[in-house]
């Protein structure tokens, strides 16, 4: 075969770093040697004299080669001179590809195995040893680990498979290269294979590295290997690669060493199902998926510094503090709460619901349904027979413990009584409400690949047209034709019936996974948090503490995180009339005939929902009015709270004491401050929103800011200082699901005080009597010439003008030198977005001592979805420099 030299130079590659090797062949390939192409930092390493702790193999895919790590061999290369951990990287080209040597073998998948372990061999290295695999290369590198498990000290794959499930059809994008008629001339004749590759990568792929990807395979001879690589893939239980393939899927559950699966979930090769696969065979692993990013990750996101970082934290730092393996310990972020949260005595949520499983009194009340025209009610007695005979009848159904269960189902009895019954068979329920939008909705629902999916007709349909995996169930009983359209298989009325002298199984464990609750996607794509059965009743056991809610205290919820918790709380519980994914949607009557109809003493709204029901109040009957003034506390969370909308609030419910709790979704009960609390801040010269004090056990610390924005501070309880809010709590969740590197940095540097810690990415600062104070987002702190800008206070100060309804400040210009500008909501509205007139910019710099390089006005500032109230300040910031900049102004 004609060979072809390597270039001397590759773009982003240094010099010193590509080189040829010529090993003796294995297998088919035995009594030949081979020439292999690899990027190789052991030279330069030398050249440092750094201490090498170990090697990185990293095993392309189909049709890349080693080029696609040179981020990897970059970063490890700048850390290793920085003094941090230097890591040798191997990449290699695998033979036939890239610029290794073309020969007349065909290579299945055990014959590739083998090259990689002869190439490994040769090079005679020492010490630790970890691989890294992308797409096919995933099973190559994963074969030589599950066959050589007393040499491998880690894995780590991007984007790959070693199991494709029967009757699953393959990829359309591999259906068509793989098609005997298309093989040859979508891979081989033409470049059309890899042109498709290439177009998957970042769409801003500079031209030079395009080129560089495309230059070793210019001929049909050279993309030889590209073919045979898609003719490779075992499709069928016949093909040759199948028992190497099923060989290393079976082999995995045995390799007992720190595993790092990261996903771009945009990838029309390997879905969900392949990453949920991968998981299961390795459940100690360390996952990340990077929302927006797809198949070529390694050149969508910085994946290179969440590989190192995975290196430091569970290969490293394991052995250098000579425990356990990283496989068998917690993650990072939750090792002294294991020690601290394990020692808490803890009962299940459902643990007051057996309490009052005999108890005819009302548990929850629905004001969508009727009965002889009044609301209809369900007993403690007829909720904890629903909820056992669910738990039968859904066990039966093949719902296991850790099993993830999406619910699209209302607030209401019937979705109080479906949830209750998974968390008591120990599945794991996905809440994720459409306040995300359809797209947010379906990439929360998607990215946790639920085993079954419960539904109302709407949800379910919204299922089958978005693809979304899971069995299907739906709320109602639909007629056979529905059923059969939507893919449903069962319904609650049928897995009741089944399940009403069946068998309930035996309960979950404290610390098993009970919840993943999605965050609102206010500040990027929304997380799903994981909540263990402990940390679920922790909060449960901290809003009744701090609330002092007994069982006769009635609780009304219009804030969708907190409407399932009545039966929890041992008290009866109404949702009142309204769209919960649109809180502007609830009106004071709907929350009068609410608390009317539930005698409740605690009335829970978002600021959004609380906001329209001022709004509405002029609608209040005397009765509605009656029934307001028996309220005895009234909550809003979930958002800032601003006083005046909580005097108008308490001026609807004059017996009530206001509250209003600042928390999130990963802790929903941080701190707590009252109206008059509030009223005595206003004196305070401090600047932000006061939230008050941590409730119960809740700790509060600040990280200090730095001069360039960044939270670096050691945790302090100080006042003064401002910085990033990092909170603790027995309620704190456990992680993130499947984002691993954002679980650790949501923990950073928090190791210098006991237990469970969360970096919030609010900045704020505690007063001398230990209130907190939010002064905005973290990622929204303004960098200026003169330091880092807070946004809240400066806003507060420019909602005095008359005429703003509602203030954003926002930074534009180069980093470090940001000035600062205003965008404004008037009063009345403004009909279109541009500059402020010169009286309305006059006022609003005389309202604030920060200098304003420029106030615009909108007619509305943008805000997430769920709560209609986070400012979207870094969507307003890029708009503000667009229109400074000459652009026409348009809606931001």
């Amino acid at each position: 075969m004609v060979s072809v030299a390597p270039p001397t130079a590759l773009p982003g590659v240094e010099p010193g770093v590509s080189r040829l090797i010529t090993i003796p062949g294995v297998g088919a390939d035995a009594g030949t040697d081979r020439r292999w192409h690899l990027l190789d930092t052991g030279a330069i390493l030398d050249e440092l004299g750094a201490d090498v702790v170990g090697t990185i193999v990293a095993v392309h895919g189909n049709p890349t080669w080693s080029y696609l790590w040179r981020s990897l061999i970059a970063t490890s290369l700048d850390r290793a001179r920085a003094g941090g951990a230097a890591w040798r990287i191997v990449a290699v080209d695998q033979l036939e590809m890239g610029y290794s040597e073309r020969t007349a073998v065909t290579r299945g998948l055990d014959q590739r195995i083998r090259d990689l372990g002869a190439l490994i061999d040769s090079l005679d290295l020492t010490g630790r040893l970890v691989t890294l695999g992308h797409d096919w290369g995933g099973p190559v590198s994963l074969g030589w680990a599950v066959r050589h498990r007393d040499r491998v000290d880690g894995i780590a794959v991007l984007n790959t498979a070693v199991h494709h499930p029967a009757g699953m059809p393959l990829p359309s994008a591999l259906r068509v290269a793989g098609a005997r008629a298309m093989l040859a001339a979508t891979t081989v004749r033409t470049t059309a294979f890899l042109d498709t590759t290439l177009a998957l990568a970042d769409p801003a792929l500079a031209p030079e590295v395009r080129a560089t990807y495309r230059a070793p395979y210019e001929t049909p001879d050279r993309r030889r290997g590209i073919g045979a690589f898609v003719a490779d893939i075992p499709a069928t239980p016949d093909h040759p690669s199948t028992p190497a393939l099923d060989e290393v899927a079976g082999g995995l559950p045995r390799l007992n060493v720190p595993a790092l699966l990261l996903r771009g979930p945009r990838d029309p090769v390997f879905g969900e199902h392949h990453l949920d696969d991968l998981a299961r065979r390795l459940p100690h692993a360390d996952v990340h998926r990077y929302e927006g990013a797809g198949h070529m990750l390694a050149e969508e996101r910085p994946y290179a510094d969440a590989v190192l970082d995975w290196l430091d934290d569970r290969v490293l730092a394991a052995e250098s503090s000579a425990t356990s393996p990283a496989s068998d310990r917690p993650d990072a972020d939750s090792t002294d709460a294991a020690a601290t949260d394990a020692d808490s005595p803890s009962t299940p949520l459902w643990h007051r619901l057996v309490e009052r499983r005999e108890d005819d009194d009302t548990a929850v009340v629905d004001l969508t349904r009727r009965v002889d025209g009044e609301p209809l009610k369900v007993s403690w007695r007829a909720l904890a027979t629903r909820v056992d005979e669910l738990a039968a009848g859904l066990a039966a159904f093949g719902v296991r413990p850790g099993d993830r269960v999406s619910l699209l189902v209302q607030p209401g009895p019937t979705l109080t009584a479906v949830l209750y019954a998974c968390l008591r068979i120990g599945a794991v329920v996905v809440v994720a409400d459409r306040g995300l939008g359809i797209r947010g909705l379906s990439r929360a629902v998607r990215g946790t690949e639920p085993s079954f999916v419960i539904g109302e007709q709407a949800g379910l349909a919204a299922a089958r047209a978005l693809g979304w995996p899971g069995r299907r169930i739906s709320a109602p009983q639909l007629p056979a034709a529905a059923a059969r359209a939507l893919g449903v298989e069962t319904s609650l009325a049928e897995l009741a019936a089944s399940g009403r002298w069946g068998t309930v199984p035996a309960e979950p464990q404290p610390d098993d996974e009970a919840a993943i609750l999605f965050t609102s996607g206010s500040t990027g794509p929304a997380k799903g948090v994981v909540y263990t059965h402990r940390q679920l009743s922790a909060l449960r056991d901290a809003l009744a503490r701090h609330f002092a809610v007994e069982p006769d205290t009635g609780l009304v919820t219009g804030f969708a995180p907190f409407a399932l918790l009545g039966p929890a709380l041992g008290t009866r519980s109404a949702t009142p009339r309204m769209d919960v994914s649109a809180p502007r949607t609830l009106t004071a009557r709907a929350v009068a005939e609410a608390v009317r109809a539930s005698r409740a003493g605690i009335v829970f709204l978002s600021p959004a929902a609380l906001a329209n029901v001022c709004a509405t109040s002029d609608a209040l009957t005397d009765a509605d009015r009656a029934a307001l003034g028996e309220v005895r506390t009234f909550l809003s969370t979930g958002a800032p709270v601003g006083i005046e909308l909580l005097r108008r609030a308490h001026e609807l419910m004059p017996n009530a004491q206001a509250h209003t709790p600042y928390g999130m979704t990963e802790c929903l009960l941080v701190t707590d401050v009252t109206l008059d609390e509030l009223e005595d801040a206003q004196r305070s010269p401090d600047a932000g929103v006061c939230v008050g004090t941590p409730i119960g056990a809740g700790r509060v610390r600040i990280s200090a800011l730095d001069a360039e924005g960044r939270a670096s501070g050691e945790l302090s309880d100080a006042p003064g200082i401002t910085g990033e809010v990092v909170v603790s709590a027995p309620h704190l969740k456990q992680g993130y699901h499947r984002l691993w590197a954002t679980d650790r940095q949501a923990a950073r540097a928090t190791g210098s005080e006991s237990g469970r810690w969360h970096r919030t990415e609010d900045v704020g600062h505690l007063d001398a009597g230990g209130r907190l104070w939010i002064e905005g987002r973290l990622p929204h702190v303004i960098v200026t010439a003169s330091g880092p800008v807070t946004p809240v206070g400066p806003e507060q100060q420019v909602e005095t003008v008359d005429a703003v309804r509602r203030a954003a400040i926002v930074g534009v210009g180069p980093r470090m030198r940001r000035v600062c500008a205003a965008v404004v909501e008037t009063v009345p509205g403004a009909r279109r977005p541009g500059l402020a007139s010169a009286e309305l910019t006059e006022q609003v710099r005389g309202a604030t001592d920060l200098p304003l390089a420029a106030v615009l006005v909108v007619p509305a500032l943008p805000t997430d979805i769920r709560h209609n109230s986070k400012i979207d300040r870094s969507r307003l910031s890029a708009w503000a420099e667009r229109v400074l900049a000459g652009e026409k102004p348009s809606a931001p």
